[in-house]
């Protein structure tokens, strides 16, 4: 008899719970178009936000708990904002986009702000939601889910008009997705222990500035894009890259510091060909790098498969263990209007105090050419062979191979810009 009326008494407390889950539901369905709702502060299933021009917020103890399945909260209607609530626990399966918050295409105008989310699936996924704000929210991945398997924490799909910023984010797979999305800003985000900090991929018209990356696989991975514009961002001891430029055209990168950029390992692996690049260029031309300081890394800047018609000038190469690695069918001038770059090994003179170098900087010549094609050549770096070598080609220049050229390089590191008001 006892044990029945247990049975009896958990089967009544767990229909008052639905009942109590089922009547935030309705009370969300319910709402009026401008009206602010307060989540009571206690632990709610998944919810949908189907009235527009709402604002749902949560009070200090609720808890959104997705139950292992779907989306956290779907919004469906234009201009709602979701503010101050904790999202957890929803599903898992990436194949169906499940996210912390899914923001469905004809939401409109949405707002998500504020907001603590932790799952393993995508943080917030902008489903060709146009003008949407996702900005000061708190996403955190799973580090017990293998990189590849995580979601990423902001994905744009199709999106335009968006604004994301103020976000700190960590360990999902990539921080933040931008995929054939135009013409949104990524501003003064944080992101770290991630694959990719930020990943474009057949995006246009993006402004891409003042973000932070630490520790990621990749900074900013840039990839068959146009015209995008990258200031004032920041990449600190990152593995690999720190920004990866792969089919990128017409862009600007300026005001850009890349430091401590080192040769990462996957699985206890050396990434093949990595060597902890500041900058690698693959395949990219007519953009402008102009002002950006590349540092204490392997390479400092690392061109090939056709990155040639690039504007290189009035940056700062410093302290890198090889300042640039490019082999190119003709020489690429990397000065502009009588003004080079600073390269920390520069060995010329400036007899007139002018600021700018009497002789150009070279930095790639017919050894390291060799050196790239023959790694295994290494070891005759220091041998009176390689000495030969290149005095041969100083020489006689008619045999040197073609590169990068610096005509008018800078005596001091030149002053990075104040950002843009």
């Amino acid at each position: 008899m006892h044990h029945i009326m247990r049975l009896g008494a958990a089967l009544t407390v767990a229909l008052l719970s639905l009942t109590a889950q089922a009547d935030i539901q309705q009370q969300l369905d319910d709402l009026e178009a401008g009206a602010t709702f307060n989540l009571p502060s206690e632990t709610l299933p998944s919810i949908a936000i189907r009235v527009p021009d709402v604002t749902v917020a949560c009070g200090s103890e609720t808890l959104i708990d997705g139950g292992g399945q779907g989306n956290g909260v779907e919004i469906q209607a234009e201009g709602v904002t979701l503010t101050g609530c904790r999202i957890r626990n929803w599903g898992t399966d990436l194949n169906e986009l499940n996210a912390g918050v899914f923001v469905k295409r004809e939401a409109s105008k949405v707002t998500v702000e504020n907001n603590d989310l932790q799952g393993s699936a995508f943080g917030v996924w902008l489903d060709a939601a146009p003008d949407a704000t996702v900005k000061n929210n708190t996403i955190r991945g799973d580090a017990t889910v293998r990189p590849n398997d995580r979601g990423n924490g902001i994905h744009l799909f199709n999106t335009t008009g968006a604004l994301i910023e103020g976000n700190d984010i960590r360990q999902t797979r990539d921080a933040i997705y931008i995929e054939t999305a135009n013409r949104n800003r990524i501003r003064n985000n944080t992101m770290a222990d991630l694959r990719y900090g930020i990943h474009y991929m057949y995006s246009m018209d993006n402004l891409l500035e003042g973000n932070v990356t630490r520790g990621t696989r990749t900074g900013y991975a840039l990839m068959q894009s146009k015209r995008l514009t990258v200031i004032n961002n920041r990449s600190e001891n990152d593995e690999n890259y720190g920004i990866l430029m792969n089919f990128i055209t017409q862009s600007v990168l300026r005001g850009n510091v890349v430091s401590g950029v080192s040769q990462g390992q996957t699985a206890g692996v050396s990434v093949s060909g990595a060597e902890g690049k500041a900058v690698f260029i693959y395949n990219s031309l007519y953009n402008t790098f102009e002002n950006n300081v590349f540092r204490d890394s392997g390479v400092g800047i690392h061109l090939t498969a056709g990155s040639e018609d690039n504007d290189v000038f009035r940056n700062a190469f410093i302290n890198n263990q090889r300042q640039v690695k490019y082999v190119a069918l003709r020489t690429q001038e990397w000065s502009k209007d009588g003004v080079g770059n600073y390269w920390s090994d520069y060995l010329g003179w400036d007899r007139n105090q002018d600021g700018i170098g009497d002789v150009p900087y070279e930095p790639n010549d017919n050894v390291d050419r060799l050196l790239w094609t023959y790694p295994e050549a290494k070891i005759l770096m220091f041998s009176p062979a390689v000495d030969t070598l290149r005095w041969v080609q100083e020489a006689f220049p008619v045999v040197k191979a073609a590169g990068v050229k610096d005509s008018h390089p800078l005596m001091s590191p030149p002053k990075l810009l104040e950002p843009e008001s």
